[in-house]
């Protein structure tokens, strides 16, 4: 194929850059590639991670709640502890430690549970998930009677969504001091973010109306 002066010229110019150029722009080029398919790699190992860790907690979950002993929330906390491990980068681990805290606790094994809900507050990849493990230590933490602890937990949470039920567990820790003009702030507070229709709004309320 014949070409003209200028096309001439230009090739030229191109053998010259390729010449100078052309080892580096081949590096990055097998180097965007290499990159590509490891990221593809990696979105299908995630994929083929969180499935299982679906399956795992589909399991775990099946469990009923209803009457644990010892032994079968020992079990539960096992299965969650064996998710957490090996499938820690998914949503479900959080949700398991949840899962089991709920199972010791059932068991009246306060301290276990605790332990499953730090982890979760700590770990865990949805904001939910720590949000709730917190209001159920905060739970823990009333039940011992460690009722500045429990205070503190629950200020610490920083998500509207959950003002509601922590303003309304924040005046029980007030009622439980005796410190009446607290608990009747962060009742109103409460209600503020509690659904007119549901029963913690109206339990609140009667809590409230209880302080005249």
């Amino acid at each position: 194929m014949a070409y003209d002066l200028e096309e001439q010229e230009q090739l030229d110019e191109f053998k010259v850059w390729w010449n100078k150029n052309g080892k580096m722009v081949t590096r990055l080029l097998l180097a965007a590639i290499v990159a590509f398919a490891g990221w593809q790699a990696y979105q299908t190992w995630m994929e083929n991670k969180a499935t299982a860790a679906s399956t795992a907690y589909q399991t775990l979950v099946s469990n009923s709640l209803q009457d644990v002993d010892a032994k079968k929330a020992e079990q539960i906390s096992n299965d969650a502890q064996a998710l957490q491990k090996d499938y820690s980068m998914t949503p479900y681990a959080g949700r398991a430690a949840l899962f089991a805290a709920r199972a010791l606790h059932q068991a009246k094994q306060g301290e276990a549970a605790e332990k499953q809900l730090q982890w979760a507050v700590a770990e865990a990849k949805e904001p939910a998930i720590k949000h709730m493990a917190a209001i159920e230590i905060a739970g823990l933490q009333i039940e011992r009677n460690a009722l500045d602890d429990a205070r503190k937990t629950l200020e610490a949470i920083d998500d509207s969504g959950f003002d509601g039920l922590k303003n309304s567990m924040l005046g029980d820790i007030y009622i439980a001091k005796k410190q009446d003009k607290e608990a009747k702030q962060a009742y109103i507070q409460a209600l503020k973010g509690l659904d007119p229709e549901g029963k913690l709004f109206y339990l609140t309320q009667q809590k409230l109306d209880a302080l005249g």
